[in-house]
């Protein structure tokens, strides 16, 4: 269930109440004529989230949203025998409908790129680096936690979606600048580590078992790629975004992008190059399987939508 608000021109106040009243999915609709400056109608409903994606469009065919403005705002807890009633109707998966409007905003939400966005990169830079030095998983694991990357990942998969260039230049830029920064400062962590003397024996003698795992591209890295990028944006449909998704999607780019900085710190150019590989082959496999599965995921939920309709007229 959501709750709708829409700020309507007085002129199209009465198309917006003839759709909302003529959808069985509309409950408990409410209008205050005036109510808004300058002139306009504040007009409320509920509105089963399963049926939102069809209303949402049809209130774009209206143009309301050029004139007036559509408020979303998602309801945790509805008691009512009208929404229960209504919701009985509404069988199937389609109940479960991921709202695309909410969606897109989620992922242009998370695609911003305050100095914090740079700052959480510099800093899980160093972590890895140090995770790296000392063959520490854990620190690799805090540093994939603060890795911010993923919202500029599906910024960039949802512009290619949208054949929006604007979001596309802005995600891939963020990610240039911010994965520069991030094996700067592990490059420079590093040199600070050995100018004081304090490399780990281990390190130094080659044993580098957690740096092997990351600056060697293969079959099982693809395979962690994609799977991340398919997990991702299946997750963001369905409002289940958390820290350890955040992980799961990190470890395929933070953990290479410092040991890039470590590796060139330490004159080890394969370490480097193959990290640097392993980067740039894992973000675009990200961005890729991000764009494929939200075409996939539109396309699942369009047809069912329409069976969903065909079985209503009939």
């Amino acid at each position: 269930m959501i709750h709708l608000r829409v700020a309507s021109p007085p002129e199209r106040t009465d198309q917006v109440l003839a759709l909302l009243a003529g959808d069985a999915n509309v409950v408990d609709l409410v209008v205050h004529r005036g109510a808004l400056h300058p002139a306009g109608d504040a007009i409320e409903c509920d509105v089963l989230a399963g049926a939102a994606n069809e209303l949402l469009a049809r209130l774009r065919e209206l143009r309301v949203h050029r004139h007036g403005s559509l408020m979303v705002d998602p309801v945790d807890l509805a008691l009512s025998d009208r929404a229960d009633a209504a919701a009985a109707a509404l069988h199937g998966p389609l109940a479960r409908a991921p709202i695309w409007a909410e969606v897109e905003a989620r992922i242009a939400r998370d695609a911003t790129y305050s100095p914090s966005f740079y700052l959480y990169l510099v800093i899980a830079g160093v972590i890895g680096a140090v995770g790296l030095l000392t063959n520490s998983q854990i620190l690799i694991v805090a540093a994939m936690i603060l890795g911010p990357e993923y919202g500029a990942i599906t910024g960039v998969a949802l512009g290619v979606d949208r054949r929006d260039w604007r979001p596309i230049r802005q995600g891939l830029a963020a990610l240039t600048a911010g994965f520069a920064l991030a094996i700067a400062a592990a490059y420079a962590f590093t040199m600070l580590v050995r100018a004081l003397g304090m490399v780990p024996q281990a390190f130094s003698l080659g044993v580098r078992p957690v740096s092997h795992l990351i600056d060697t591209p293969n079959f099982y890295s693809v395979v962690v790629a994609v799977l991340a990028g398919i997990a991702g944006v299946v997750a963001l449909t369905h409002t289940r975004t958390s820290t350890l998704l955040g992980v799961f999607v990190s470890v395929t780019t933070i953990p290479a992008a410092a040991d890039v900085g470590v590796g060139l710190a330490a004159a080890s150019p394969v370490q480097a190059r193959g990290s640097l590989l392993q980067l740039l082959l894992n973000i675009a496999l990200l961005i890729i399987v991000g764009f494929a599965t939200l075409r996939t995921l539109r396309a699942i939920w369009g047809r069912i939508s329409r069976r969903a309709a065909a079985r209503w007229h009939t």
